[in-house]
């Protein structure tokens, strides 16, 4: 059956095709539509495909494990996949799991049709199926699916109403994502909405590898303008190019399991080195501060992207091209964040920690909030939904400030817009969707009341003084990527940013160690919960941290917080040259 007489079905009205818009990037010419057949011959003529890897390269690979490929689609996606499968060979050493927008009303023809593309085996996914390289799994229609020790979970997805929308393909990539790690791979072809971009997130943060299709080349160009959008997509390019962009990735040593070119001893202290200059130079940042595995993980995945095997080729191609700089910083900084992550931590600051703190005051008090490390604002936001609830059930109001900073101009851009993807519907209860956001096309844009209570703006928490006088510090699953000798240094610093009996939430591989008994005390150990402690007057310095660029915030209405132009060697003398000022 033809590309047109057979598309991938999807609940709702069907959409008119979207308009191409020009692309600078050079790429297959979109395919014509064809008359409509019942068979799959008559489908556009493509390019041969790739040929097949060789046996002992592919042995290889699959030493410790293989990487596995999810694909999703919605309207139009037949023909993308069409294109993708007849190019891709039969013995990669992928696996490959294809999620589509498809009426459960219907007997899906798909593993008939992608049949006629590939020799690989096409499956339709059974539950506890266990996932084979070389071969092709197609998911139920109206069902979920996971992966969990590389076998495929059939899932019933939520209860189903008009705000709490099915979206497979999110739900998929995230858990291809927890479950795989570096080894996912995710691909977004031809769409309508955005489902699938939350998930590649979640890909991209466990430094997997992500791809999207060409807007010009798909008949449908929601799903990929918004997976592109987001700017972590390291291949844009049509279904037919793709197999050669995944190849290389996998041939590439980041996936191999031999060691590392940056392993080498003696060399690679260097190169680092030399990486975190050009860093500081472009960005005003200093990553020596933190964690370095973290950091040469992300540089061979960055090394992998642009098939580059050794540092110093690498570090060549950065001084050709700062641009990739500003990739690199990015790649840096993703880490995965979603609203009430850890719902469990959630519930236990909302059941235990903010009656204590909140509890005693009278109407109309402060209360301060600090969300270092905020990234797209999601838990600033959780945090302020919190408090939104806690005094409509308390019947109290009080002046909320919820400060959420970040490193990254760009991600504190999104953050200030406060417009997500309609995959959020799977962390927001329904309630908490209809109270709280207002449905905006295939997102969801945070209402003025709560998007009033947070501040967001950039800043340097290893450089730049830090907000006082605060009720809750929020500094959660951002101290895993800082070396411990910088931790020991920041603990003191949050006990000295907070009120007495202040409250530090942290992320659940995070904890206070050694300072458990001197500076904090525990509220709720599983929960990362942990309350300010008083006693002698600690002096926490920043000596050791680099001295930020940041000369001042943006807006005035952080006040007494704003960062001083000269930065000075601790907190103390901070406070003296802000009240000299």
């Amino acid at each position: 059956m033809a590309a047109r007489a057979m598309p991938l079905t999807s609940k709702g009205k069907p959409e008119k095709p979207a308009k191409k818009s020009p692309s600078t990037q050079k790429a297959a010419p979109p395919t014509p539509a064809k008359t409509p057949s019942k068979e799959l011959r008559s489908s556009p003529k493509l390019p041969s495909p790739v040929k097949e890897i060789p046996r002992a390269s592919q042995d290889q690979k699959l030493r410790e494990g293989f990487p596995i490929v999810g694909i999703g689609a919605s309207a139009g996606g037949l023909e993308a996949f069409e294109e993708f499968f007849t190019q891709m060979p039969p013995n990669s050493g992928l696996a490959f799991v294809v999620v589509s927008h498809q009426s459960p009303d219907h007997t899906s023809l798909l593993p008939g049709l992608l049949q006629k593309c590939t020799s690989m085996p096409v499956l339709e996914v059974s539950d506890g199926l266990a996932v084979k390289p070389n071969t092709v799994y197609i998911s139920l229609a109206g069902k979920n699916l996971a992966l969990l020790n590389g076998a495929l979970q059939l899932m019933e997805p939520a209860s189903q109403d008009r705000l709490h929308l099915h979206l497979p393909i999110d739900y998929f990539f995230r858990s291809l994502a927890e479950d795989q790690k570096h080894r996912a791979i995710g691909i977004i072809l031809s769409g309508t909405g955005s489902d699938g971009t939350l998930g590649l997130k979640a890909i991209k943060g466990e430094a997997g590898m992500t791809m999207a299709q060409e807007p010009q080349s798909a008949k449908y160009t929601g799903m990929p303008q918004s997976a592109i959008g987001t700017g972590i997509i390291d291949y844009v390019c049509s279904p037919a190019q793709m197999s050669e962009q995944i190849l290389g990735y996998i041939r590439g040593p980041y996936l191999a399991p031999l060691p590392s070119s940056l392993d080498q001893k003696g060399d690679a202290g260097q190169f680092l080195d030399k990486i975190f200059v050009l860093l500081r130079n472009r960005t005003n940042n200093d990553f020596s501060l933190y964690k370095t595995n973290t950091i040469r993980r992300r540089i061979e995945r960055r090394m992998n992207v642009h098939q580059i095997e050794t540092p110093k080729q690498y570090l060549l191609y950065l001084l050709a091209n700062p641009h990739e700089l500003d990739a690199l910083f990015q790649e840096i900084l993703i880490g995965v964040t979603s609203f009430f992550r850890d719902p469990v931590a959630f519930e236990v600051l909302a059941a235990q920690g903010l009656p204590g703190l909140l509890d005693a005051k009278p109407d109309g008090a402060p209360v301060r909030v600090w969300v270092p490390g905020c990234a797209t604002g999601e838990e600033a936001y959780s945090l302020a939904i919190l408090l939104g609830e806690y005094m409509t059930q308390r019947k109290v109001r009080f002046q909320v400030q919820i400060f959420g900073t970040d490193l990254d101009a760009q991600a504190i851009g999104v953050a200030r817009k406060a417009v997500f993807p309609a995959g959020i519907a799977n962390d927001v209860t329904p309630e908490r969707l209809e109270r709280f956001f207002i449905k905006e096309d295939s997102n969801y844009r945070v209402k003025k009341d709560i998007r009033d209570l947070v501040i967001f703006a950039e800043h340097n928490l290893l450089a730049d003084p830090p907000f006082t006088k605060l009720d809750l510090l929020s500094c959660r699953n951002l101290l895993i990527y800082i070396e411990a000798r910088t931790q020991r240094r920041l603990f003191p610093l949050f006990n000295y940013a907070l009120k007495e009996s202040g409250l530090l939430f942290l992320g659940s591989s995070e904890t206070i160690g050694e300072f458990e008994a001197g500076l904090f005390e525990t509220v709720d150990r599983m929960g990362k919960l942990y309350r300010g402690k008083a006693g002698p007057t600690y002096r926490p310095t920043m000596e050791g941290f680099p001295i930020s660029q940041i000369t001042g915030w943006r807006g005035s209405s952080i006040g007494e917080d704003r960062a001083l132009p000269s930065p000075a060697s601790s907190i103390p003398d901070l406070i003296e040259t802000m009240l000299l000022e």
